[in-house]
């Protein structure tokens, strides 16, 4: 049977120190977030980095508009919050399909940009929350990727492209078959997507990103794998907060 990789108990024990950083330095925080629509993952996301934040001091505010507003006014509306006393900004993705992601997120300031998503220089170069999150968590279980095949499935904006580019500027060997692979890192996130115990070796680490594993079948021969919920999810919210703490001095990475 595979070994966890809890990032439910690791997430705990990082915000626990990002707590004390925070009470240490005296410095009050505020972490701004925007949600446009009624996605229901984006919400529940949303309350996890409310929680974090109340559990180690940081302010939190939600702005919330609708589905059908235009991308003119949403413009309008972010610009006013990046205007605002604020520390961090958090854009919930996905936007509605007729949004302009891209110059959306580019609206964030590269010192408020805690997901790291604006395409701007950021300075420290802080990691985006899902890759530092699974990053955590191999060297938490001590799980080396040098000399080990990598498969990454999707290549989305939140996790296969961040994750994919890391490994690329550390010439890490890729695999473009999923079965020979020693880790696989999914970030898929579509209905009707699911990663079985047959598309992977034994002793396989398999990190799910997005909800794309059949853990019954995947668990008895898998060595290690990421729960759903209680895996990436609590660490990317948990490093999201870290992100804060870098970007405003608070921790040096």
């Amino acid at each position: 049977m595979a070994i966890i990789l809890d990032g439910k108990k690791l997430s705990e024990k990082i915000l626990e120190d990002l707590k004390e950083k925070i009470k240490n330095n005296g410095k009050k925080l505020k972490l701004d977030a925007v949600l446009v629509g009624e996605d229901k993952n984006s919400k529940i996301f949303l309350r996890q980095k409310e929680k974090a934040c109340n559990f180690v001091g940081v302010d939190f505010q939600l702005h919330r508009f609708p589905e059908n507003i235009s991308e003119e006014i949403l413009e309008e509306k972010i610009k006013e919050i990046v205007s605002q006393n604020n520390n961090g900004i958090i854009i919930q993705l996905p936007l509605p399909e007729d949004i302009d992601t891209e110059k959306i997120l580019g609206l964030i300031p590269a010192e408020k940009d805690v997901d790291a998503l604006s395409g701007k220089e950021i300075k420290p170069a802080i990691l985006s929350p899902v890759l530092a999150g699974i990053l955590a968590l191999l060297k938490e279980y001590k799980i080396d990727f040098n000399g080990k095949k990598i498969a990454v499935i999707g290549r989305g904006r939140l996790v296969g492209q961040p994750v994919v580019d890391w490994f690329k500027k550390r010439d890490i060997d890729f695999s473009d078959d999923v079965k020979k692979a020693d880790i696989i890192i999914s970030g898929v996130g579509k209905p009707g997507f699911v990663i079985n115990g047959d598309m992977i070796k034994n002793g396989a680490v398999v990190v799910d990103a997005a909800g794309d594993v059949d853990q019954k079948s995947v668990a008895p021969k898998a060595g290690y794998f990421t729960p759903t919920p209680g895996g990436v999810g609590p660490m990317t919210v948990a490093m999201v907060i870290k992100n804060l703490l870098v970007l405003n001095k608070i921790m040096i990475l």
